[in-house]
C-alpha cells in the first residue's frame, strides 16, 4: 500500500550484527506484509564492514590489528566496498517494499542520494554524484556512503552520512576500495556546531519529498531491539484495521 505511511524509529547506538539481524527480520516481515514500510535511525559503535563482494585487501591494517583497537569487521550481504561506521554519523536503514526490476532498483539508488543532497543544500553545502562510485561526494572525498540489499523485492542496509564522526579510523582502510578518494563530515563543512538530530530531521523530510511518501516518525526512542518487530506489527495491524473500516 504505497499512500501508507513510512514509520520511522529511532535506535540510538546499536551493535552492528544486532542491527544487521533486525534489518532481515523486518525484511522478512515486510516481505509477508505483517509491518509498513521502516525507516530505522540510528548510530554504530566503532565497526568496519564491507559489501558481499568485498574482502580484506582494502584494510590497511589486519582484521587483528583493528579488534585490537576495539573496531570489529563484518563482512555482509549488502553491496559496495569496505567502510567505517562510528559515533556521530548517522544512518538510516530502510525497509521498503520496492518490487522487482532493475530501473526501480537504480530509482531507489538515485533517490536515497538525492535525500542526502537534500540535506546537504539545506545548510549551503552543494554535494556531487559520481556515476562510476556510489555515494555522495564533497569534490574528492565521500561524506555518505549508500550500500544496499534486495530479497524478493524487500530493500534493506541504507546510507550512512557523516555528520560529526571520526574520520581518523578511515586512515585504517582504503575507504570504498578507492585508494585516490578521501572523506569528510558535515562538522568540516559547516561554520558552527551541528547536531544529528537536526540533521536527521532534515533527512526524513528530504526523504518524504523525494519518495512522496509521508513519514510518521515513532516519538518512543527504541530501548530494546526485542520490542522492534512487535511495535511495527501492532501498529500495521490497527492502520489495516482502520484502512477497512474506512473502505
Amino acid at each position: 500500500m504505497p499512500d501508507d505511511p513510512v514509520v520511522a524509529l529511532q535506535l540510538g547506538r546499536v551493535d552492528y550484527l544486532a542491527a544487521w539481524e533486525l534489518q532481515r527480520q523486518l525484511a522478512a516481515a515486510r516481505r509477508a506484509g505483517a509491518i509498513p514500510d521502516t525507516l530505522l535511525l540510528l548510530e554504530h559503535p566503532p565497526t568496519f564492514t564491507t559489501g558481499r563482494r568485498g574482502g580484506t585487501h582494502h584494510l590497511r591494517l589486519s582484521v587483528d590489528a583493528l579488534a585490537a583497537r576495539g573496531v570489529p569487521y563484518y563482512v555482509t550481504d549488502r553491496g559496495g566496498d569496505v567502510t567505517y561506521h562510528g559515533p556521530g554519523q548517522l544512518v538510516v536503514y530502510v525497509i521498503l517494499r520496492l518490487g522487482e526490476g532493475q530501473r526501480r532498483v537504480r530509482r531507489f539508488v538515485e533517490s536515497l542520494e538525492a535525500t542526502v543532497l537534500d540535506v546537504l543544500a539545506s545548510y549551503g553545502i552543494t554535494g556531487e554524484l559520481d556515476p562510476r562510485h556510489p555515494g555522495v561526494w564533497i569534490g574528492r572525498n565521500k561524506i555518505a556512503a549508500i550500500g544496499i540489499a534486495i530479497h524478493h523485492g524487500v530493500t534493506y542496509h541504507g546510507i550512512a552520512l557523516n555528520v560529526t564522526t571520526d574520520l581518523e579510523p578511515f586512515d585504517w582502510i582504503v575507504p570504498c576500495g578507492i585508494p585516490d578518494r578521501g572523506v569528510t563530515s558535515l562538522a568540516e563543512l559547516v561554520a558552527g556546531p551541528v547536531e544529528l538530530a537536526d540533521v536527521q530531521a532534515r533527512w526524513l523530510a528530504a526523504f518524504a519529498e523525494r519518495f512522496g511518501r509521508t513519514v510518521e516518525l515513532d516519538p518512543e526512542p527504541v530501548r530494546s531491539l526485542d520490542d522492534v518487530l512487535l511495535r511495527l506489527t501492532s501498529r500495521w495491524a490497527g492502520a489495516t484495521r482502520s484502512s477497512a473500516i474506512v473502505r
